[in-house]
């Protein structure tokens, strides 16, 4: 997933709120043709779907996997730092499910990012709204938590980025190995969250992951 085939961004003024639309390109989503193939690979798999309470769950599931696909629009809105803030900003605990694209089973778990501001700062709504806007596609926890902190980096333009993703991945707890209870942690850090060792200490133990970074 690239940027520039995944998003589509206009700037608006005035200076002292810029907004950047953040828009999903416009991708085709047969929902008939899904439905179909859904009721297909449910009798495949030895399903009778004659029931009143299973005949529709084709169309659910079809439905149910457009919508985990399928980021949401939104205005990435960003204000001007005059008064020089230049302490971490963090917002933890963001919640998010995604969908682990070598089974198709979900995955489920919590965000923290947390950013040093520079000549800007953001509207801490959004920084969930871009958590969910890389979650909802087929996705592997590293590129996941890769893929928010570049996004951060090079349209919010901070000092320093910082993300942790805590995940329950169901492809390992109710199958395979069944590791019940088991989360992967995964972290990215760009700027002088990688670079200062004390803002970096500091990032985790805000996050609650204190000494993941090393």
């Amino acid at each position: 997933m690239t940027l520039t085939d995944q998003e589509r961004y206009a700037e608006e003024q005035p200076v002292s709120r810029r907004q950047l639309r953040v828009v999903a390109p416009p991708r085709g989503v047969d929902l008939s043709a899904a439905e179909h193939a859904a009721a297909a690979f449910l009798s495949a798999l030895g399903l009778d779907l004659r029931g009143e309470s299973v005949r529709g769950t084709p169309r659910r599931m079809a439905r149910a996997y457009a919508e985990l696909f399928t980021p949401r629009e939104f205005t990435l809105t960003t204000f001007p730092n005059d008064e020089g803030y230049d302490e971490l900003v963090l917002a933890r605990d963001i919640p998010f499910a995604s969908v682990c694209e070598h089974h198709l089973l979900p995955f489920v778990g919590t965000a923290h990012v947390g950013y040093l501001p520079g000549e800007r700062i953001l509207g801490l709504s959004k920084l969930a709204r871009v958590v969910e806007m890389f979650a909802r596609a087929p996705q592997v926890q590293e590129r996941l938590t890769k893929q928010i902190a570049t996004w951060l980096t090079e349209h919010v333009q901070p000092k320093g980025v910082g993300v942790v993703v805590q995940a329950e991945h169901t492809c390992m707890t109710i199958r395979g190995v069944r590791a019940s209870g088991s989360r992967t942690v995964t972290s990215a850090l760009h700027g002088a969250l990688r670079d200062d060792a004390r803002s970096r200490a500091e990032f985790f133990a805000l996050s609650g992951v204190a000494g993941h970074g090393g």
